[in-house]
């Protein structure tokens, strides 16, 4: 859903030193950005406030966790299940992202499993869910550009 606030080019400044650095406190921000900490802080409120800064979660390798394989789930759903669906959907812990889609599927979800078998077993509990139609599941060969958001951040901050 797009926001009612645009970052400028100080919002993109401290979003480009927040990205290199996650923890970085108030002060450290202020120093890197040559801002003062009051408008750092006063940015960074704002940002939060319109919803512009989600988690600062750590993106965790699910390999680590025993979940090496991922995949994507096309899915077809009834229309006035999509609430129930992706309420439903939370529930499945290897569920990792669920995108609403305009065309061939309603909805793209990202999960992952153990092994062939646990894929299986997921996209079967996917299939299971009341409102779900049709499913197709697509497995992940290799990743060749991680999530990211440095690129644009910059091209803001010049």
């Amino acid at each position: 859903m797009p926001h009612e606030y645009r970052a400028d080019r100080i919002d993109a400044l401290i979003l480009q030193a927040l990205t290199r650095e996650p923890r970085a406190t108030t002060i450290a921000l202020a120093q890197r950005t040559g801002l003062s900490r009051n408008t750092v802080q006063a940015r960074l409120a704002r940002l939060e406030a319109h919803g512009a800064l989600g988690t600062f979660e750590r993106r965790i390798d699910p390999a680590i966790l025993d979940y090496p394989l991922t995949a994507f789930i096309m899915t077809n759903v009834t229309q006035r299940k999509l609430t129930d669906v992706a309420q439903s959907l939370e529930e499945v812990p290897e569920v990792l992202e669920v995108h609403g889609l305009s065309g061939v599927a309603d909805l793209l979800i990202k999960v992952v499993g153990r092994d062939a078998d646990d894929l299986y077993r997921v996209a079967g509990r996917i299939l299971d869910i009341k409102g779900v139609k049709r499913t197709s599941t697509a497995l992940v060969m290799r990743d060749l550009v991680d999530y990211r958001l440095s690129p644009l951040v910059a091209q803001v901050a010049q």
